[in-house]
């Protein structure tokens, strides 16, 4: 198995944009949000995961989306995705070899695929030990927290297993809790394996505990404070210091009907034409008020890239 390429960073989880009525994927504005995320700044993809909808996309649209992407970046950033939703061995197994596929540069597993909620930390890792023996040996792995339908989230255990494998690269976690970050920073061993924070309040403090970068869904409205946090964050500044305070506190608007909220974002001001079409929830919940919100996010952002930029 070929060791690939992840480089610390930004990891922006992408977005899916549809047709007006949501019916389709809009490929060609798919191609337009990948060149946004690399001109400002990112690190590498994070294609088909929640934010991408991918339990709403078809098997064959979650391939072509992952083969769009990677076609789009060209080689400029790495490409990792998941897209194994179902509930079923089998059917896991062939959606992860064909998406594998598609070109990208690893194979993101969930790991509420391989136990449920009430499960202990043996039975996930006995049946990951199942799945990975059944799986292309040539395919490297990540592995995201993803909270839908629940979040399991891996403990210092579970962590030790997926880097102590040599299948394993990468984590995106999503526990958003520095104690536990650390505790699983303590447990790995392997140099090769990187933790990635998807929570923004967190994120200074965890790279400087060793974290490797950012993988979370305020990516999708002002990426570039996030790329310029992680090239930044061991730095003792006061800019450093406010940027993080802000978007640790701006973060506040993921919790106002995302992804709605950052389709909206990208259709006002950084790419027209951006549908605001959406799978996972309605429209009705994006009230008038998240609606202002994102004029004060976008005035207050833009000051900060501009602060950012003159330094």
């Amino acid at each position: 198995m070929k060791k690939p390429y992840i480089p610390d960073g930004m990891w922006p989880v992408m977005l899916t944009p549809y047709n007006e009525d949501g019916s389709a994927i809009d490929y060609e504005m798919l191609e337009k949000l990948v060149n946004w995320y690399i001109d400002n700044g990112s690190d590498g993809l994070f294609a088909v995961c929640q934010s991408s909808e991918m339990f709403f996309l078809s098997a064959e649209e979650r391939k072509e989306y992952a083969r769009t992407v990677v076609r789009a970046a060209a080689g400029r950033v790495p490409v990792v995705a998941s897209g194994h939703v179902a509930d079923d061995f089998d059917t896991q197994l062939r959606d992860a070899n064909e998406m594998y596929e598609t070109g990208i540069d690893a194979l993101v597993l969930l790991p509420n695929r391989f136990a449920t909620q009430e499960e202990t930390d043996d039975v996930f890792i006995e049946n990951m030990d199942k799945f990975i023996a059944k799986l292309d040996p040539s395919i490297p792995l990540g592995i995201y927290e993803c909270p839908y339908p629940y979040k399991r989230v891996l403990t210092p255990k579970s962590t030790a297993y997926c880097a102590d494998s040599g299948r394993f690269f990468f984590l995106k976690d999503t526990c958003c809790d520095m104690e536990q970050i650390k505790a699983k920073l303590a447990a790995v061993k392997n140099p090769d394996f990187k933790i990635f924070n998807a929570n923004c309040a967190t994120l200074l403090d965890s790279m400087r505990a060793g974290c490797q970068g950012f993988s979370g869904v305020m990516a999708n409205f002002h990426p570039a404070l996030y790329s310029w946090l992680c090239k930044h964050a061991h730095e003792e500044t006061e800019l450093v210091q406010r940027v993080q305070d802000f978007v640790g506190i701006t973060s506040c608007i993921e919790c106002k009907a995302y992804p709605i909220s950052a389709k909206v974002y990208l259709n006002r001001y950084e790419l027209p034409g951006f549908s605001v079409a959406c799978r996972s929830r309605s429209f009705s919940e994006f009230t008038p008020s998240v609606a202002w919100e994102l004029d004060s996010l976008n005035r207050l952002s833009k000051a900060m890239v501009a602060e950012i930029a003159g330094k």
